[in-house]
């Protein structure tokens, strides 16, 4: 099982983030150990690149990426000679042919950040921990909200899953790289950033004006619903995420509950290691999740021994808020047979993204390098998991406080056990 640490990024957290090993839930990597594409095009080249290739000085494989790439330069060339505003500026063309490059691979994952966008990306907050409380999608054409936290400015703002930011302060944002676009919704505390957004089914752009703050985020609330069963909620897949659910298990259990709600609704993921240690304290052994390159290999990440819940009856709930480490935790408890999904579609966020720094600092490329796959080798990003049990979260019921998702958990369970009664 691999130990890379992946990250995810919060509005309210250290910008910091953006810079861990591997994506998970809307994070970037910084990645190594690829061939620079920068060294395709020399910035110090002559302004015109003439095509003499000697094919006897080139091996087959040599000769066929110059024939392949004989049209490029051609064009080149007719730019240099015959655009009518010269002279062209020869580093704006190689950065246009990566992003044209990486375009043309259909992926929206998949990008490139000039010198300045990835600098600005990786830059440090000083230690500001303030937003509007939101988890953010970095790696599409727009930065996505994935869910906004409980209880957070974002929330109570009325901000969605899926609303995608196109303005900021009133300046268009859209073509602009999420992971730099991010920079501008955080901000102080007390201060007030106006939002932009594109909903689905909107006839418009939605205005929102979100006041910043300092964001706080337990790991997860515990509560014993009528009937005797145990609820836990958990917020977020990090560092200290094991250790609290570890901690509210043992509570939980002590009181023997008859069954367990596990509350994935909203949570928008974190760290791979976390998603692992959190399903092997549901799944006893075997597969948690499978990892697939391009080239067919797979990781396989199984369930660490030792899990303290892996015998109670179970219900995982999941909205369009679930995402990444969520997704790999209800996806395993669902091919695993240990417990049943209630609720609406997960996300959809299954693949893994490398940031990759081109040589002589000129900026940086994204590629998707991998996918996540459930233990019976589902795909999870664009399509989601589907709940076993689909029931709707209107906002007439959240305006009146009712959580028919979570009553028909608590139904599921208590159904189940009394069938498990009879004689």
């Amino acid at each position: 099982m691999s130990g890379r640490s992946v990250a995810k990024i919060l509005l309210g957290l250290s910008l910091g983030l953006l810079t861990a090993c591997a994506v998970f839930a809307a994070g970037i990597a910084v990645g190594a150990g690829v061939p620079a594409l920068g060294t395709l095009i020399s910035r110090d080249a002559s302004p015109l690149w003439p095509w003499n290739p000697d094919p006897a000085a080139s091996d087959p494989a040599q000769s066929g990426q110059d024939e392949l790439f004989q049209p490029f330069w051609e064009a080149w060339n007719i730019v240099h000679q015959q655009f009518v505003d010269q002279p062209v500026d020869d580093t704006q063309l190689m950065q246009g042919a990566i992003r044209g490059m990486m375009d043309a691979l259909g992926d929206e994952h998949s990008s490139y950040m000039d010198p300045d966008e990835y600098l600005q990306a990786n830059l440090p907050l000083d230690g500001s921990y303030e937003g509007i409380g939101a988890w953010v999608d970095t790696e599409g054409e727009y930065l996505t909200i994935v869910s906004p936290m409980p209880d957070s400015p974002a929330e109570r703002a009325g901000l969605q899953p899926g609303d995608q930011v196109i303005g900021i302060d009133g300046q268009d944002v859209t073509g602009q790289d999420p992971s730099v676009v991010v920079r501008s919704v955080l901000g102080p505390a007390g201060s007030t950033v106006h939002l932009t957004i594109q909903r689905e089914g909107a006839e418009a752009p939605l205005e929102f004006d979100v006041p910043r703050a300092r964001i706080e985020i337990p790991s997860l609330e515990t509560e014993t619903l009528d009937g005797g069963i145990a609820y836990l909620h958990l917020f977020t897949f990090g560092e200290q995420t094991t250790d609290d659910l570890r901690a509210a298990l043992r509570e939980l259990l002590a009181q023997n509950p008859r069954g367990l709600i596990f509350d994935l609704r909203g949570n928008g993921g974190g760290l791979l290691a976390t998603a692992v240690d959190v399903a092997s304290e549901f799944i006893g052994d075997g597969v948690v999740m499978v990892e697939r390159y391009g080239d067919g290999r797979e990781e396989i990440y199984t369930a660490e021994t030792g899990g303290l819940a892996t015998e109670i009856p179970l219900v995982v709930l999941i909205d369009g808020g679930s995402a990444s480490a969520s997704e790999i935790v209800a996806g395993a408890i669902q091919d695993r047979g240990r417990g049943s999904l209630v609720g609406e579609t997960s996300f959809g966020k299954g693949s893994v993204q490398q940031w990759i720094p081109l040589g002589d600092d000129a900026g940086a490329v994204r590629v998707t390098v991998a996918r996540w796959l459930t233990p019976d080798r589902r795909q999870i990003g664009d399509v989601g998991l589907t709940p076993d049990v689909e029931v709707e979260l209107t906002e007439e019921d959240m305006a009146a406080g009712r959580d028919p998702q979570l009553e028909r958990a608590r139904e599921l369970l208590l159904e189940g056990l009394a069938a498990t009664a009879l004689p």
